[in-house]
């Protein structure tokens, strides 16, 4: 039978797939095989870059990060560039571009407070300090039972090191930083001096132009060479420094607490020569300190790169306050340093980390400066299960992923002791007493009571400042506030939502019920460091 016929025939075909027919099956189920391969190789693929991103994450975990917290003295909310300032400050433009930028975050009015809370993450009113700042003339400073980060952070392995302001205390040796959890102290504590010449003066001293008192230390030494060293530039050198000899072996806490930008208003000459088209020269000399601490985060943050350890750091920049009323921007916002209007607490803050899961964006979440305390022990590895009762929340899911914050409200301040003379302020056992000095945010809600400043709205010009003065009757004495439609605090609700206000009364009354009496010791002659070889330092 020819091929022909066989293929027209039936017959053929039957015979045809008996012979080859075992053959086709078993090619196929090789190609079956092999597909199947080289998609479970696919898979396996995927599966393992996915793997290898997660384990990445995993290991950064696992070892406990570096912990870097740059807090900026008097830092307005419009003295930033990516705030719309025409202040150049391109180093925390692109760490802030770079990580999260916290547009809901609240700080304390005053420098002590906002640095007791970050601190120990409880409100001031738990200690008794809610009555102004730690002066350097009276006998008081955190409660040495008051626990603090680095006393915790050490505790789990960490080295932890403070470089500038201290500002919480030093009438006894115990409150100095060495003996607050810090391996390594080198800075000032008082609240503020000279930045070239690290004096402060001697509010002893008859003749107020005079500078007397040396307030500048290497761990408990005063440090007698640096007169005429720019303080901004000494704190980067010595916080590359401490970078630099860092031991890989243990986690680092670093705590670079900025003199700048707070007064007086110093800059190097050529810093100012930045802004020659400035004309007011107070504004000319701000922007210029600005600029150079700019600089000096941008070289802090090069050393930790160059170091191998920003792979592996979470870096945290924030002010301890609003700007001054004669320095510095709040605007949009009302009020400046010192009052609880807006610009005096909302602060500027933004989170830079490769443990970041969202990078690149701007956080809505409410944060409070006394969440750091829970949010970095965590982060660290730690436990606060044995602190004492904290206010702050751990807030870094909120920070790194854009989960919505633990906390929903704020206890801004309760201070009886900042009455209107002829007032008496206290509150007793019935409803809280209006005319006391607070103020509390409660998700969309603020709530102000007591004779506060008035405040007002100050708009920076190269010229110099403009003020817009409030229409506020100087007796009033409470203000409520939807600051998610009304942030600038220009229209006062409380007679339209009595209900609102009466519940944050309530609110108020029950937060005062946990507060301790304030502690305000009158002022003491022998902190005169004249007394002490010229030095500001413990008396007691």
């Amino acid at each position: 039978m020819d091929l022909r016929t066989c293929l027209m025939g039936k017959a053929c075909w039957v015979l045809l797939l008996r012979r080859v027919g075992p053959f086709i099956v078993f090619c196929t189920v090789l190609l079956v095989m092999w597909q199947s391969s080289s998609l479970l190789a696919d898979f396996d693929s995927a599966r393992f870059v996915k793997s290898s991103r997660s384990d990445t994450v995993a290991n950064k975990r696992k070892s406990k990060p570096h912990i870097v917290f740059i807090l900026a003295d008097d830092y307005g909310w419009n003295d930033i560039g990516y705030h719309g300032s025409f202040i150049k400050t391109p180093n925390l433009d692109r760490l802030a571009s770079e990580g999260v930028k916290l547009e809901n975050y609240y700080v304390q009015p005053i420098c002590s407070p906002s640095r007791e809370q970050l601190m120990t993450g409880r409100y001031q009113i738990h200690y008794g300090l809610q009555h102004s700042v730690i002066t350097h003339d009276r006998p008081h400073g955190l409660p040495l039972d008051e626990v603090t980060l680095p006393q915790k952070l050490k505790e789990i392995g960490y080295s932890t090191h403070l470089v500038g302001k201290w500002h919480l205390g030093f009438f006894r040796q115990e409150y100095l930083p060495l003996r607050r959890g810090f391996d390594t102290f080198y800075g000032f504590l008082t609240g503020g001096e000279d930045y070239w010449s690290h004096r402060r003066p001697n509010v002893y001293s008859t003749d107020a132009s005079e500078y007397h008192g040396l307030d500048l230390r290497d761990q408990d030494e005063p440090v007698l060479d640096q007169n005429g060293t720019y303080s901004t530039h000494l704190f980067q050198r010595k916080a590359i420094d401490i970078i630099a000899h860092h031991d890989r072996n243990k986690p680092m806490f670093l705590y670079l607490s900025f003199q700048a930008v707070h007064a007086p208003l110093q800059a190097p000459e050529g810093y100012i020569e930045k802004y020659k088209s400035v004309q007011n020269i107070l504004i000319r000399k701000y922007a210029a300190m600005v600029t150079a601490m700019d600089e000096a985060v941008g070289n802090v943050t090069d050393a930790l790169k160059g170091s191998g350890l920003w792979d592996n750091t979470v870096l945290i920049f924030s002010t301890d306050n609003g700007a001054r009323r004669s320095a510095g921007s709040n605007w949009p916002l009302r009020g400046w340093k010192n009052t609880l209007w807006e610009g005096g607490i909302r602060g500027v803050c933004f989170v830079t980390s490769n443990l970041l899961e969202r990078k690149g964006t701007k956080s809505d979440a409410l944060i409070h400066i006394s969440d750091w305390f829970p949010t970095l022990i965590h982060l660290a590895q730690g436990s606060t299960h044995d602190s004492k009762p904290l206010d702050g929340f751990d807030v870094w899911n909120s920070i790194s992923t854009g989960a919505k914050s633990t906390r929903e409200e704020i206890l801004l301040n309760i201070d009886p002791l900042k009455c209107k003379i002829g007032f008496t302020c206290a509150s007793g056992g019935g409803n809280f007493n209006t005319l006391t000095y607070a103020a509390i945010r409660s998700r969309d809600w603020k709530l102000l009571t007591g004779f506060q400043d008035q405040g007002g709205w100050k708009h920076r010009k190269t010229s110099g400042n403009h003020f817009e003065k409030p229409t506020d009757s100087p007796n009033k004495h409470l203000w409520l506030f939807n600051i998610r439609n009304d942030p600038q605090e220009r229209t006062d609700l409380s007679e339209k939502y009595p209900d609102v206000v009466q519940d944050l009364l309530m609110k108020l009354k029950t937060y005062n019920r946990t507060a301790v009496p304030p502690f305000w010791p009158p002022r003491d002659p022998r902190a005169n460091p004249v007394l002490h070889g010229d030095v500001f330092g413990p008396w007691l």
